[in-house]
């Protein structure tokens, strides 16, 4: 083995994938008390963006909106009018930037007035577009204005205003014309004229479900966590290419290309690492996939040891399968702080290099001399996974075998997460035995892609970043 290595600079983002939103949405025929709703919703999607979030109200015929940066609650606690938040029908979103950055002026939801400055319509968006830029400039060169520096959520919102105007004011119709010209990843929610309008990419690569509160409630999330959150019940996710329009009297469902145009491509990253394990993603229980994900590590690659750990949270209930299936014992040895943020400034080499121990922090008499398995949820530049195995080397452990419950990522996203470019991807630069030296591991074990197909089911997800192959190409 190498000797430990010292710890170094990592780049801008941390060692993990970011997904890039989460929507949400109530419709009720009467007045609800949409300012709680909504907070409950966004604050059980806030493992989906910690940047900034926001809501618009549909209250008397008109929609008031209000975001900002920050947590869900941190924005609501602000908030001393709430009462005129109160109407028939909010969305919201939580945000984490990809496209367009962290400027303020990219913070959804995005909405649009009529001349004498009344919002009439609002938007909320989770995922990316392939060609944003050159639908933006096309419509710009029509002389429709954008707010945003860059946006591709304020895309869809100004095409379907465009085709509202054209198809008198029918929201159905200007949705479908959208569908048509935007290419790439998308979950959506409409507020507009009384009614709520929520549709899916055909590839379905972000997840978008629905529910009920009551007889006349509807919900649209994200997850179903946000479903719950609210007391509501899960009733099905919307299918790929799929529009749901909800209004005072009904709800009406249009697949809006046809069917030979879409098959289901959800990201296999959502059931890794994107979603909250109590979520169902597509009527598949998140928690049971990784669970089932540390059996199949241990299946693949067993090995003898003393004590296997988790990385919080994510990966802890593939520890805990690969400690069913082992039978070697599974301890909570690394602790998390729920509290830290991501707001630090840390402009000294030294500074920086001491966050991996606010972040996580390990019970040293439950390491010294033994033999540790370590598992988690994926390994993206390394730097994190080099740092945990040098804290735990230094606690005394004598052997360190590190899993991760994901194939190795050879390839970026750019269907809506944040992702590092290829050249900074370790598992695209070294080969396993190389990544095994940088972290200073005994062994070091990924899932199989075979194994991965075999615990969701079957082929139907986007495994582009461990295989290279997306469900659509970006053009270069």
């Amino acid at each position: 083995m190498s000797p430990l290595l010292p710890f170094f600079h990592e780049n801008k983002y941390s060692d993990k994938f970011y997904e890039e939103c989460g929507v949400f949405g109530i419709y009720s025929p009467h007045k609800i008390d949409t300012f709680s709703l909504i907070q409950f919703g966004l604050f059980a999607l806030q493992h989906r963006g910690q940047e900034a979030c926001g809501f618009s109200v549909l209250r008397d015929g008109f929609i008031l909106s209000h975001k900002n940066e920050g947590l869900v609650l941190d924005t609501f606690r602000n908030i001393s009018n709430y009462e005129c938040y109160h109407g028939n029908a909010v969305i919201g979103h939580t945000r984490y930037s990809t496209e367009g950055g962290q400027s303020k002026k990219n913070i959804q939801p995005f909405f649009g007035e009529d001349i004498n400055g009344k919002s009439t319509i609002s938007i909320v968006h989770n995922g990316n577009l392939i060609n944003a830029k050159n639908i933006r400039k096309n419509l710009e060169l029509e002389g429709i204005t954008f707010i945003s520096e860059y946006s591709d959520s304020e895309v869809i919102l100004r095409l379907i205003q465009k085709y509202l105007s054209i198809y008198n004011n029918i929201l159905e119709i200007a949705i479908k014309k959208t569908i048509f010209d935007i290419k790439g990843a998308y979950s959506v929610i409409v507020l507009m004229n009384n009614q709520m309008a929520a549709f899916r990419d055909p590839n379905g690569i972000r997840p978008l479900c629905y529910g009920m509160l009551n007889e006349k409630t509807y919900i649209f999330s994200s997850e179903t966590c946000g479903i719950d959150s609210v007391g509501g019940y899960y009733i099905r996710d919307l299918f790929p290419g799929e529009m749901a329009i909800v209004d005072k009297t009904t709800i009406r469902f249009t697949l809006m290309k046809n069917k030979r145009y879409t098959k289901r491509r959800i990201c296999s990253f959502e059931y890794i690492y994107f979603s909250r394990p109590d979520s169902l993603i597509e009527n598949i229980n998140v928690y049971e996939v990784r669970e089932k994900s540390g059996k199949k590590l241990y299946e693949q690659h067993p090995v003898q040891a003393d004590v296997v750990i988790g990385v919080p949270d994510s990966g802890v209930p593939a520890a805990i399968g690969y400690s069913k299936a082992s039978g070697i014992p599974f301890k909570p040895i690394l602790v998390k702080n729920k509290y830290i943020g991501r707001s630090f400034i840390l402009p000294k080499q030294e500074m920086r290099e001491k966050m991996v121990n606010l972040k996580l922090n390990a019970i040293l008499n439950e390491i010294r001399g033994k033999r540790i398995v370590i598992i988690d949820d994926s390994i993206v530049r390394g730097t994190t996974s080099r740092r945990l195995v040098y804290i735990l080397r230094k606690a005394g452990a004598i052997e360190i075998h590190f899993r991760s419950a994901s194939p190795p990522i050879i390839g970026p996203c750019y269907l809506g997460v944040d992702t590092p470019s290829r050249k900074d991807l370790i598992s695209y630069k070294m080969k396993k035995d190389k990544i095994a030296q940088f972290l200073d591991v005994d062994s070091l074990e990924f899932l199989s892609i075979t194994n991965l197909i075999d615990i969701l089911g079957g082929k139907n997800y986007c495994f582009g970043c461990f295989t290279g192959d997306y469900p659509i190409h970006k053009k270069k």
